[in-house]
């Protein structure tokens, strides 16, 4: 069982910003810009490959709500998904990340050294 997992059971809290029968959406407790919400299926789906067409339609457009309930829609974000441990996944159940509320820098693979990709 994930941490996600237990946040949707209600096992543990969370600062909860729109749910519905199928998907949540929550602030981030370690967040990258003003605006950091994550956003989860309901269901169990580890990462981005094993996510169901239908799955993604509905988080489409969930995604699309909290994106306009938090002002996001107008002047931008940043989605992000991780998937697998090469692509930075921690908690192997999907999840998107909504960044927003400034003019976002893309300077996280500045400590990357490019000689050691190939």
């Amino acid at each position: 069982m994930t941490i996600f997992s237990k946040i949707i059971s209600g096992e543990l809290p969370c600062n909860k910003v729109l749910e519905n029968d199928n998907f949540l959406a929550f602030h981030d407790i370690n967040p990258k810009a003003p605006i950091h919400i994550l956003i989860i299926p309901k269901v169990e789906v580890q990462n981005f490959q094993e996510v169901t067409p239908e799955i993604m339609a509905g988080m489409t457009s969930f995604i699309q709500e909290v994106a306009t309930f938090l002002g996001l829609d107008t002047n931008g974000y940043r989605l992000i998904t991780n998937n697998g441990s090469d692509g930075g996944q921690e908690v192997m159940h999907l999840h998107f990340h909504l960044l927003g509320g400034a003019k976002l820098s893309w300077n996280h693979l500045s400590d990357s050294d490019s000689k050691n990709f190939f």
